[in-house]
């Protein structure tokens, strides 16, 4: 132990004694500047402002990491060891050399003109925040962003020895305990995995009426659905395609245009493409998705998440099969609930425009346990007041009542998951379960796999959404699965044996 503390003291001085022209001014600021984590707050809120769901989750990672890591360095670590801060003394190096007592290590004043902290110096806490929030972003972020945010975390370390506030071994005790509290997030959340992988069955070039310039193809664009330049965009790469507006009747058009397609498309969200997908079935068709709604689920399951995307499959991707589960008659390509959960969805949708997702969920959570009552339905032939029913096509890999992502789109299982009402939960306590996903901390919460369900509301008519849509179905209903019932057009990447 006391050699470790010798060489720990002997890197400290070596950093002490090294000039880095410069960097005098910039480290000592940007130390401070992450006190209290208000440097790593403002990368956050950065992420969040650009909209894009990926670096929203990146931000939203590293919040979480920081939440771990922070209290584990300096509420538990440093009370724990109480390492003494090392013993510095500063100096301007223009003047005379200065008298020093014996082990105090001089530092030029440039480097350190604020306060010193007084608190134990082991492990860093800088340190820690620093590497929770780069590794949190790095889980989730493209290269582009991760990068530079790891050099910061990075500087902000160095920062902690070449100011005098730690020692190298406080440092590297944090940036390990801040790693593990990054990666330690994906406990309680998942990472997203790129795409869902589906059965194969051909490449795209193999199947018949399918050529380069888009010959036999019709694609139907639904206008209400924000795509944009999507036919614009679709014309140009594909001149040999027909494209349709749907107008006001897009179930008209999706037939008319499945008439004469050999591949029928659709340009649109979740709604619009479920729509298509039970023409596409209707005629044996294979369906290419092409993403221009609010809500693109489906189309990022199959990883098209742009027009590029959806053309790049087309023309050399391949086509797979897929599930389709059917509620009453209707099919659903993602989800199917009943109860809280669909007005849940509704005002998470609304508010996660402003606030980011898990932000709106908890709000939404909130309000919906607030104003609304469970419904009264049979399940299965067992009477139960459910607060939120949630039935996703395929299993779902995210823990909660509410995710959002599979890993394969082919499993013959419809994922169920349920919140009774049989005893009575705090508001606070429920909305915790629902953003965190330990759904098991709701005292009457059952999830279980099946390849159908039945359901009948008590009262009469059942409320029932189908990928957003809500409808409802009277007597009862049986929700199944049609096992690879619909073909697809995917990257190749997507598709697996």
């Amino acid at each position: 132990m006391n050699r470790a503390r010798e060489q720990d003291k002997r890197a400290f001085d070596a950093v002490a004694a090294a000039e880095l022209p410069g960097l005098e001014y910039i480290l000592p600021r940007l130390s401070r500047i992450a006190n209290h984590s208000v440097l790593w707050g403002g990368v956050a809120g950065g992420l969040a402002l650009t909209r894009q769901p990926r670096l929203r989750r990146a931000a939203l990672r590293g919040v979480i990491a920081i939440g771990l890591a922070s209290p584990l360095a300096n509420l538990v670590g440093k009370q724990t060891f109480r390492r003494s801060r090392p013993l510095i003394e500063l100096f301007t190096p223009s003047a005379r050399p200065v008298i020093t007592r014996v082990g105090v290590t001089l530092i030029p004043s440039i480097r350190s003109p604020w306060r010193l902290p007084t608190s134990p110096s082991f492990p860093s806490g800088h340190s820690a925040s620093a590497a929770a929030f780069a590794t949190g972003i790095s889980l989730e972020a493209p290269a582009a962003v991760a990068v530079p945010v790891g050099i910061t975390a990075a500087a902000v370390a160095f920062s902690r020895i070449y100011t005098g506030a730690h020692y190298p071994g406080d440092v590297l005790a944090g940036v390990a305990l801040g790693t593990a509290a990054g990666l330690g997030t994906r406990l309680l959340w998942p990472s997203t995995p790129r795409s869902a992988s589906a059965r194969w069955e051909m490449p795209a070039e193999a199947v018949p009426g399918v050529s380069e310039d888009g010959e036999g193809l019709v694609v139907v664009v639904n206008p209400d659905a924000g795509n944009g330049d999507v036919t614009r965009t679709l014309k140009e790469r594909l001149p040999a395609a027909e494209i349709v507006e749907s107008g006001a009747d897009l179930g008209t058009a999706l037939k008319d245009a499945a008439g004469r397609a050999a591949v029928l498309g659709a340009c649109g969200g979740d709604g619009t493409i479920r729509a298509a997908a039970g023409v596409a079935l209707d005629h044996d068709l294979p369906l290419l998705v092409i993403p221009g709604g609010t809500l693109n689920h489906f189309a990022r399951a199959l990883g098209v998440h742009t027009v590029a995307d959806a053309v790049a499959a087309y023309r050399s991707g391949g086509v797979a099969r897929v599930d389709v589960g059917r509620a009453g008659g209707e099919i659903f390509l993602n989800t199917a609930s009943f109860g809280a959960y669909t007005e849940l969805v509704q005002r998470r949708e609304r508010l996660e425009g402003r606030l980011g997702k898990w932000p709106a969920l908890a709000v939404a959570g909130v309000r919906v346990l607030r104003d609304t009552e469970p419904a009264d339905v049979y399940v299965d032939g067992r009477r139960r007041r459910v607060w939120f029913a949630f039935i996703g096509n395929c299993r779902y890999g995210a823990r909660g009542v509410a995710p959002t992502w599979r890993e394969r789109l082919d499993d013959g299982a419809l994922d169920i998951r349920l919140i009774g009402a049989r005893r009575h939960i705090s508001r606070t306590r429920a909305v915790a379960a629902l953003v965190l996903g330990h759904l098991r901390l709701m005292p009457d919460y059952s999830a279980w796999s099946a390849g159908k369900i039945e359901l009948a509301g008590a009262h009469g008519s059942l409320r029932l959404t189908r990928d957003g849509e809500v409808g409802a179905a009277e007597g009862t209903v049986t929700v199944t699965k049609q096992a690879a019932a619909l073909a697809v057009f995917v990257p190749s990447r997507t598709a697996a044996g």
